[in-house]
């Protein structure tokens, strides 16, 4: 595990620990929310962090299982590469990065996740940025086109941000989120580490 850490990490943790003091999460759930706000230096994220029953055992085991990682955007690729190369070495598609051009109404993150949902039906999906590519995913979940092993929704903004995790909140699948109009590509990036972290026997 020790490989998988720093000195400086431990001793932000340590810091993050004394301030927080008691709560309210199971040991699981405050690993993730630590390293969230260790990325952010945003202590609110203790009071947004959201996971459904098992979320975290759910991710667990499918990143032990070498399921396929699917990000919106590069950004999250390059903040969780470093530790999938350490750990699992999931495959990592980045959405935005399947599509040259968007499809009539559509943004081009959308459009590539779309294609993704063809390709990687099972997949852990993580959107840290496009709300339009959580909405796209939900819908394919509610129509029962996908299966997502779980999907970590936590785009960040003021359009559809909202609307989008609303939708996925309704959806009976494994999730983990963050409340509100916070969240982005480092948090989302944040998260999956943690649970790399966690899933991690050496």
């Amino acid at each position: 595990m020790t490989e998988l850490s720093n000195p400086i990490i431990e001793k932000s943790f340590a810091i993050i620990d004394n301030t927080i003091g008691n709560h309210d999460l199971s040991a699981k759930e405050y690993n993730i929310v630590r390293r969230i706000i260790h990325t952010t230096a945003d202590f609110d994220y203790l009071n947004l962090f959201y996971c459904s029953n098992n979320a975290i055992d759910t991710a667990i085991l499918a990143l032990q299982n070498k399921t396929p990682i699917v990000t919106d955007v590069s950004m999250v690729k390059e903040g969780i590469k470093n530790m999938v190369g350490k750990t699992y070495q999931n495959q990592v598609i980045v959405a935005v990065k399947q599509a040259k051009i968007p499809k009539s109404g559509h943004t081009l993150t959308e459009t590539g996740l779309l294609k993704c949902c063809l390709d990687y039906p099972n997949a852990i999906y993580v959107i840290g940025n496009a709300p339009t590519a959580l909405i796209a995913l939900c819908k394919k979940i509610e129509q029962q086109k996908i299966q997502p092993s779980i999907v970590i929704g936590v785009p960040v903004g003021f359009v559809n941000v909202l609307e989008s995790k609303e939708y996925l909140s309704r959806l009976g699948i494994p999730q983990i989120q963050i409340k509100g109009n916070k969240g982005g590509s480092t948090v989302a990036a944040a998260i999956i580490n943690a649970l790399l972290v966690m899933s991690y026997k050496g």
